[in-house]
């Protein structure tokens, strides 16, 4: 065995402009550096108190139920369907990217049965298909669709979903991973009754926290199972002890995770979620113009477009690979490829919380027209940040 010791831990800066995570403030990465307390310190609950507050006012909700579940938006998700999903139960799910798919998962090993509602991969699920799903079924208990698909770019309407949730009896579960902090999302407006995200997009956090909300609809549900829930770990009647209704020991929460959470939250509030869902907007249609000023093709629905996470296809003759690792090895920039059916065919470059800015929108813009311009790609010097940089002007 050597005895040379192992090599110093010294990652580079990149500049994060993939599908998550995005990169973090300072601050935030400073919190994280504070001192360790015990998880049942009184300084620590009250730090998890005041996070909660802030969650509450991000989700836009009053639900007494929402804090940061330890695990990343996966562990979300999971919660979202272990919780409420019984065997013999049927789900109504959307299927248009791979987190529709993996949704599914989730509830067909809660013993649940599933009627997926599909659409092309970058199309939005109509709301005549999901209500000829929930008639085609005696009782459904529960609707789930994603809210911004992290695989196609599309970012799916809500407000029709949940009124047919309502007038089906179902209860409505939406994943807000890629969403949240960064486009409109109103819980206790929308008729929301679960929702879940991940701290690595918008929020710029670290990941390894899945912000969590359920309204007493769904909590009433919960008490009514016939069976223990089958995750002991994201059993929420546990949780809730330890989050909402006390201080009651459940688990080590991760301390300098939730120091990091807590900071993120309070940069959003000192932006302003307004201000901050503005900033995304005019970033994200920024790239929309620079993108297709290039003679690029933009993926997703026109029309239902995320600002925080773009999906371009690439052009013919053009290796996916090859581009990234330019990005990566030339310009230190991250975006993301493809995935599923989509694998090899698009790009996908996120502008989500700290990493939207205007210089990343040029500085992506620039990297991509000399990387593209050297495999032979017909394009104007300058195109795309010329277009970019007029519609950030007029904004």
């Amino acid at each position: 065995m050597s005895n040379s010791s192992p090599r110093p831990l010294n990652p580079p800066y990149r500049v994060l402009m993939g599908p998550g995570p995005s990169n973090i403030h300072p601050r935030v990465q400073q919190a994280m550096a504070a001192p360790l307390l015990g998880h049942l310190d009184p300084y620590f609950t009250n730090v998890m108190d005041d996070t909660v507050t802030l969650l509450r006012a991000l989700f836009r909700t009053e639900n007494r139920l929402t804090f940061p579940i330890s695990g990343t938006g996966s562990a979300g998700m999971e919660a979202g369907f272990c919780n409420f999903l019984e065997p013999g139960d049927i789900a109504v799910i959307g299927v248009n990217g791979l987190f529709g798919e993996r949704m599914v998962d989730n509830a067909q090993r809660c013993g649940a049965e599933v009627v997926p509602v599909t659409s092309e991969w970058g199309r939005i699920i109509d709301p005549e298909a999901i209500e000829e799903a929930l008639k085609s079924q005696k009782r459904v208990k529960l609707l789930a669709l994603v809210h911004a698909e992290t695989s196609t770019g599309a970012l799916q309407p809500l407000a029709e979903a949940s009124r047919l949730a309502k007038q089906y009896e179902a209860l409505f579960l939406v994943d807000t991973v890629t969403s949240l902090g960064g486009h409109e999302v109103a819980v206790d407006d929308w008729g929301i009754d679960i929702c879940y995200s991940g701290t690595q997009k918008c929020i710029s956090c670290p990941p390894g926290l899945a912000p969590f909300t359920a309204n007493p609809k769904a909590l009433a549900t919960l008490e009514a199972r016939t069976r223990k829930v089958q995750s002991w770990y994201l059993d929420l009647s546990l949780l809730s002890s330890y989050w909402a209704t006390g201080r009651f020991y459940h688990h080590t929460a991760p301390i300098c995770m939730v120091y990091a959470l807590y900071e993120a939250l309070r940069i959003i509030t000192e932006e302003g979620l307004e201000a901050r869902i503005e900033r995304h907007l005019r970033n994200g249609l920024a790239l929309h113009h620079g993108l297709e000023a290039m003679g690029l093709t933009l993926h997703a629905q026109e029309g239902h477009r995320l600002n925080v996470l773009t999906t371009v296809r690439i052009p013919p003759g053009i290796d996916d690979l090859k581009i990234r690792q330019g990005l990566l090895n030339e310009f230190s920039i991250e975006i993301g490829g493809g995935l599923g059916p989509l694998k090899g065919k698009i790009w996908r470059i996120g502008l989500m919380g700290h990493s939207s800015t205007e210089a990343n929108v040029l500085l992506i813009l620039y990297a991509l027209e000399k990387l593209l311009a050297k495999e032979g790609y017909p394009i104007e010097p300058g195109a795309g940040t010329t277009a970019a940089s007029k519609a950030l002007e007029e904004k």
